[in-house]
């Protein structure tokens, strides 16, 4: 298998984070979404990372169908688990996390590639009330518990690291660990595991 992403994108993290959880080998290629044309429209049509190319050659896109894939196959454990009401609460943490993850990025879009004069501050402060409630929602489903999703480390917690990781990357002056130190401390947990200590995200 070869992945084909970015060392920056959440999206990447949270399935190179599931890969070493599952002691799954594959290579990884930096793609490439910014030319234009993006070379990533040959195998991805909405040109867009992450993308698993599988040995056959066939093409999976966006995290949560790879996600998805990974965990049916054989590897030191399963991160969505198989009873129905967990499996939704773990994708549900998982929607959670990257509907903050969207609007970060649509923020950070607007700041970074948008001309100055096209700026809309409506915009912005919207996405940034989404991620708000976001945060506040992990916080409370999280309480005191020592992972997102039952009794174990998920990909609820992949998916959630992989956020709360990209918002210390691209967003320090958020700080919101100061207004939610549960998910500070979850994180702080998360990153002394060799999957998250090995896939912090980089320029």
């Amino acid at each position: 298998m070869k992945l084909v992403g970015s060392y920056a994108s959440p999206y990447v993290r949270k399935v190179r984070v599931l890969l070493a959880e599952k002691a799954l080998p594959f290579d990884f290629e930096m793609g490439d979404v910014m030319s234009e044309p993006s070379p990533m429209l040959k195998i991805n049509p909405l040109g867009k990372i992450p993308c698993l190319l599988l040995d056959d050659g066939e093409a999976l896109y966006d995290s949560r169908v790879i996600v998805e894939y990974l965990d049916t196959l054989p590897g030191k454990v399963e991160l969505i688990p198989s009873d129905p009401r967990m499996r939704a609460r773990v994708r549900c943490w998982e929607a959670l996390a990257d509907g903050a993850l969207d609007a970060g990025i649509l923020i950070r879009w607007e700041a970074v590639q948008r001309e100055e004069q096209y700026r809309d501050p409506t915009w912005t402060k919207r996405q940034s009330i989404k991620i708000e409630h976001a945060l506040k929602a992990m916080s409370e489903h999280l309480g005191e518990n020592p992972f997102c999703a039952g009794d174990a480390f998920s990909l609820a917690d992949a998916a959630v690291g992989s956020t709360l990781g990209w918002f210390l990357f691209r967003f320090p002056e958020m700080d919101w660990q100061a207004r939610y130190p549960n998910l500070a401390e979850l994180y702080s947990r998360l990153i002394k595991r060799p999957s998250f200590s090995q896939t912090v995200p980089k320029v």
